[in-house]
């Protein structure tokens, strides 16, 4: 009787890590931005497509007219960029109007994620949105509409979450007039690092009527304990004190 005893509780042994290991990474918490960005983790770059050009804007970064980091804007594109005034951003019924995920993404703002096994909720500070990410394997149904946080699922491919992201509403991808369409695609992976004291990911994005090359980025945010978002609450009135101020 000892014999079978033995190779049961040796068996038991056995499936503890296997259990363990399915167990995803825990990213729950506050996220602040990390502005020191470090080089970005090898394996995860060699997973974006061939020809991906890594967007440097990261944080505070904001390219000057006329500059998208690598992204060769299509004629269409283009035309619209040069087009683009800044001071057109200013405007009144402008001045609130958020950017879609693909630009706030990389914004010198923190956020929040609640994690559960059936979805994951992103909570950005930058003009208070929300985010859903389905982790049940869904699709959007039909007729599902466009927003700025579109439409996103999510899947655990080992320590990395993955995130994949359509029906976003055209708006900015550079803030200088390069926009995206409707048909922007996104994939995001997130990885824990430092022992769980930092997060980094990389954002993909695939957009063939607006830029000739896919983009990506390289973004780290760390951990803050005890912190939370505050509102944003964004004052459109602050557009006409800058009309009153700004040079002719």
């Amino acid at each position: 009787m000892a014999r079978p005893l033995a190779l049961a509780l040796a068996l038991a042994s056995l499936a503890v890590p296997a259990a363990a290991q399915d167990t995803p990474p825990d990213l729950e918490g506050f996220w602040g931005p990390d502005f020191d960005l470090g080089e970005p983790a090898p394996d995860m770059l060699a997973k974006l497509p061939d020809g991906t050009v890594m967007v440097e804007d990261t944080g505070v970064v904001e390219f000057p007219r006329g500059e998208y980091g690598g992204l060769e804007p299509t004629p269409q594109a283009l035309a619209r960029a040069e087009d683009w005034q800044p001071d057109d951003e200013m405007a009144l019924d402008r001045v609130c109007l958020p950017p879609s995920i693909v630009y706030a993404l990389q914004g010198p703002f923190p956020f929040e994620i609640h994690q559960t096994d059936e979805l994951i909720v992103l909570r950005y500070e930058y003009f208070d949105q929300v985010r859903l990410v389905f982790m049940d394997g869904r699709e959007a149904p039909e007729g599902y509409p466009h927003s700025k946080m579109g439409f996103s699922t999510g899947r655990w491919e080992g320590e990395e979450l993955v995130i994949e992201t359509t029906h976003i509403a055209p708006s900015t991808i550079t803030n200088n007039g390069l926009d995206h369409s409707a048909d922007i695609r996104m994939v995001e992976r997130y990885r824990l690092a430092e022992g769980g004291e930092k997060l980094v990911a990389t954002q993909w994005f695939s957009d063939p009527a607006m830029i000739g090359r896919d983009g990506a980025r390289w973004i780290e945010w760390e951990k803050r304990e005890g912190q939370h978002v505050y509102p944003y609450e964004c004052d459109p009135t602050f557009a006409l004190e800058y009309a009153e101020t700004a040079p002719e």
